[in-house]
């Protein structure tokens, strides 16, 4: 890894890299081939830069995103920082009216969009009081071809101004903006890059969306900060990743576990012959923990390991990832790459090894706060640490393992019942492909457990028998009193389980 001075804003580290390495690859486009030396992005965010400034945006000032997978989308995201602008990504799966809040609550002043979207935000144009200027970002070179590269930023940009302004999924009430700044997302490139052993001999492939932190950190800002190169894909596609991989010579990947899934699903006999994977060295996989069935098959398969780390948007990215050497623990999130952590009670005292307890964070990858929400930011950094609303446990030498999210625990006569525990017994049945489990309103017990489970193409499994299978393995109380048979998980771009659909659709059946 080449050796620099701390940077203090991300254009300042781009500018490092091109003094460095100026005719190196950096950012690689698969859908159609486009590819830009470090040189080569750094005029192309200028002259967009130079386009915001056109404008009227300046530093502060929130710009909205919204835009597929794609080199435009780090383009944009660049070109913010330039000039120290809010980068606010928009998630585009969202429906209008989310959109609209999202924009609106950030107070985005402009937004960057490919064309695709223009019939969504017409709808909404009413709505977004704030915006003042839309453009069209289809094509970097034809939108910017009439800006210059030389652009006179309003003042220096440090380590404390923001740089981003990304919503939460809202599963406790409307999303909150996590404001994260120049440093956060310098820190957590640095973390992950030096921890995974990245150099300027990675490349890395984004396959996750650009409107999450984790495409953004993990794929992107790592690999500028270790000087490699990044591979944007528009989507992730099982059946041609292997190709994609052998083609760009990919190193390490970002994923889920519905990715390894997939993977599995159209690859059982592993990587199609003739194709060159052998320089993978590991799967990023987060968001949602990994069921140790399939870390184990995918492995097996693949002869690929799979790392998992933790982290949430409020950490910018990962705040744990498994040492990718000898000491990974499968099943564990792995040991804090370079903030603290600790596990604490309900009166957020801290708790002996191997108990559970509420994942705390402290450390210069952690948000300065949420966008207009003192209540929230107050509530999150109590006693000065960020409580992350995760249960889970450290074991005797410092690994750490999450359990569940707080919100999704269920709580059964008094008894808490961790949803994760039971769907890795029902990923165990031969005839299930995915599953999950919620709780649901129960009379007598307050919670009751409820099973969603997708069968495999061409295997049958009753309700009854899946019953009787998890209390082979499960105390009572723990197993499923009733069985739905789904065609699919409902999850969203990040894996994160939508439990709010699954409540949705049992409701619906009764």
């Amino acid at each position: 890894m080449n050796t620099i001075q701390e940077p203090q804003s991300i254009a300042e580290l781009l500018k490092q890299r091109v003094v460095t390495s100026p005719n190196s690859p950096f950012l690689l486009s698969e859908s159609d081939g486009r590819a830009f030396t470090y040189a080569e992005f750094q005029g192309a965010v200028r002259r967009a830069a130079g386009m915001l400034l056109s404008h009227g945006i300046h530093r502060g000032d929130a710009v909205s995103l919204l835009l597929p997978n794609s080199l435009e989308y780090v383009v944009a995201y660049f070109a913010c920082w330039e000039i120290g602008a809010v980068a606010g990504p928009v998630n585009s799966l969202l429906k209008a009216q989310e959109m609209a809040y999202v924009i609106s609550n950030s107070e985005a002043k402009a937004l960057l969009m490919n064309s695709e979207f223009a019939p969504v935000i017409d709808s909404i144009r009413a709505d977004l009081h704030e915006l003042s200027t839309i453009i069209t970002f289809d094509n970097e070179a034809e939108a910017t071809k009439a800006f210059s590269e030389d652009i006179v930023p309003t003042r220096e940009i440090t380590a404390e101004d923001e740089a981003i302004i990304i919503y939460t999924s809202g599963t406790t009430g409307k999303p909150k903006g996590c404001l994260l700044t120049h440093g956060n997302i310098i820190a957590n490139a640095r973390q992950i890059s030096q921890w995974l052993g990245f150099t300027d001999k990675d490349r890395l492939l984004t396959v996750m969306p650009l409107f999450h932190m984790n495409a953004v950190s993990v794929t992107t800002m790592s690999a500028l900060y270790a000087g490699g190169s990044t591979v944007v894909s528009p989507r992730f596609s099982a059946s041609r990743f292997w190709q994609i991989v052998s083609d760009y010579q990919i190193t390490s990947f970002g994923s889920v576990a519905t990715m390894l899934s997939m993977l599995l699903g159209t690859y059982p006999e592993g990587v199609p012959a003739g194709l060159h994977t052998e320089q993978l060295r590991f799967a990023m996989c987060g968001s949602a923990p990994v069921p140790a069935e399939v870390l184990k098959a995918f492995e097996e398969t693949f002869h690929c390991l799979v790392v998992e780390g933790y982290g949430l948007s409020e950490s910018t990215c990962r705040s744990t990832f498994n040492p990718p050497d000898e000491r990974r623990r499968p099943g564990s999130c792995g040991l804090p790459i370079g903030n603290e952590m600790k596990v604490v009670d309900d009166e957020d005292r801290e708790v002996a090894d191997g108990t559970l307890g509420e994942i705390v964070l402290r450390g210069e990858n952690i948000l300065k706060g949420y966008y207009k929400n003192p209540e929230a930011t107050a509530s999150a950094f109590r006693d000065g640490w960020f409580h992350t609303g995760d249960i889970g446990y450290r074991d005797s030498e410092g690994f750490y393992y999450i359990v569940d999210r707080k919100s999704d625990m269920i709580i059964r006569g008094g008894e808490n019942i961790y949803p994760r525990e039971i769907d890795e017994v029902l990923y165990q049945h031969p005839a299930i492909a995915a599953a999950a489990t919620i709780g649901i309103p129960d009379q007598l017990y307050g919670e009751e457990v409820a099973a969603f489970v997708v069968r495999k193409d061409g295997r049958e499994a009753t309700e009854e028998e899946i019953i009787a299978f998890c209390r082979e393995r499960l105390a009572d109380y723990k197993c499923p009193k009733t069985v739905r048979f789904v065609d699919e998980i409902p999850k969203g771009p990040t894996g994160k389980l939508l439990k709010r659909e699954l409540a949705n659709k049992f409701a619906r059946s009764e």
